[in-house]
């Protein structure tokens, strides 16, 4: 594809469908789906969790997933937002994410996110290709 800017029509469908996608990711994480989760990566991903850790493929980013996810989020509801789209090449983004966790009666609990996920789009679909969470001090 070639890097010239998308058209705004073009460019507002895109982002909705990156915004689906991440939409994908909160319901995943909501409802403690692992595998839903790690179906939403390139099979090649590259991923970095909040704390630091370093997950290199979707097996093993599902594998770290099936481990984590379950039962964490019995009292709190996660809440994910785009916040900024930028394309690097109409195939390509860096989208940047807003990320909160409420309690199951609506007060924010901890510090936000801040994820980073590059995203590319794969056979008509965007995918998470390079992902870093990263919290938020003092939000």
């Amino acid at each position: 594809m070639n890097t010239t800017a998308l058209d705004e029509r073009t460019r507002e469908t895109e982002i909705e469908a990156i915004k689906q996608v991440v939409a994908a990711v909160e319901h995943s994480q909501r409802n403690e789906l692992p595998d839903a989760f790690a179906d939403l990566f390139r099979p090649d991903a590259i991923w970095t969790t909040g704390h630091g850790r370093r997950l290199f493929g979707r097996e093993e980013i599902a594998a770290f997933t099936r481990r984590v996810l379950p039962g964490a989020m019995k009292d709190v509801t996660p809440v994910y937002e785009v916040v900024h789209v930028l394309f690097i090449r109409p195939d390509v983004a860096a989208v940047k994410v807003r990320q909160r966790y409420l309690t199951l009666d609506g007060r924010p609990v901890g510090d936000e996110g801040s994820p980073l996920y590059v995203m590319s789009k794969e056979d008509g679909h965007w995918r998470l290709t390079a992902c870093q969470n990263t919290q938020v001090l003092d939000s």
